[in-house]
Order: C-alpha cells, then structure tokens, then sequence
C-alpha cells in the first residue's frame, strides 16, 4: 500500500477514487511521563516518552486508516493529512486522526 500526503503518485495515474478513509486512536500517557516530562521542560531536552507516545499514537492512526483502505481493494492513499489533538481531563490524553482518499492506481 502507498502512502503519500500528495494528490498523486509520480508515474501511477489514478484510475478510481474509491472514497475517504480515516483512522482514529486516543492514547493516554501516564502520570509517571508527565512527571519526567514536566522534569525535562524545567532542565530542558527532548521528551522521549512523550515522542514514543506521539509515535505510536500516529502508526496506529495510520495503520487503522490503511486497513480500511484495503478493505475497499486500494493501492494507494493520498492526500493524507494528520492531526493531533488534547482531549480529556486537563488535556491527559492524545487524539490523533489520519484521513486521505482511497484510490486505485
């Protein structure tokens, strides 16, 4: 499956749009990361339990809305956008969405 946050694959015109897909996840990160967090933001540096947090959060989303694809018989989704987003109680927890345009190539 090709994945691609452009309108077109080079070389592979569209033959079919076969519609929207989407995929969603929502991730909690614990009160121990907020902690090592909230450490790092006071001595500086990078977050990396928040970064894998972000990165798993993001391959779910991604893996979601490629699976929906393929049920649909597509070779390739474009267009993809990402968004990420607090929700919850004092924003604790992360909502990321992926969406793009199932196609046939």
């Amino acid at each position: 499956m090709i994945l691609s946050t452009t309108n077109n694959i080079d070389g592979k015109p569209v033959q079919d749009y076969l519609g929207l897909v989407t995929g969603e996840t929502i991730i909690g990160a614990n009160i121990f990361k907020d902690i090592f967090a909230g450490i790092r933001d006071i001595v500086g540096g990078r977050s990396g339990s928040y970064e894998r947090v972000l990165r798993e959060a993001k391959d779910t989303a991604l893996k979601e809305m490629t699976d929906n694809a393929m049920r649909m018989g597509a070779d390739a989704v474009i267009g993809i956008d990402l968004d990420y987003e607090t929700v919850g109680a004092n924003g604790g927890m992360l909502m990321v969405t992926a969406s793009g345009t199932a196609v046939k190539l």
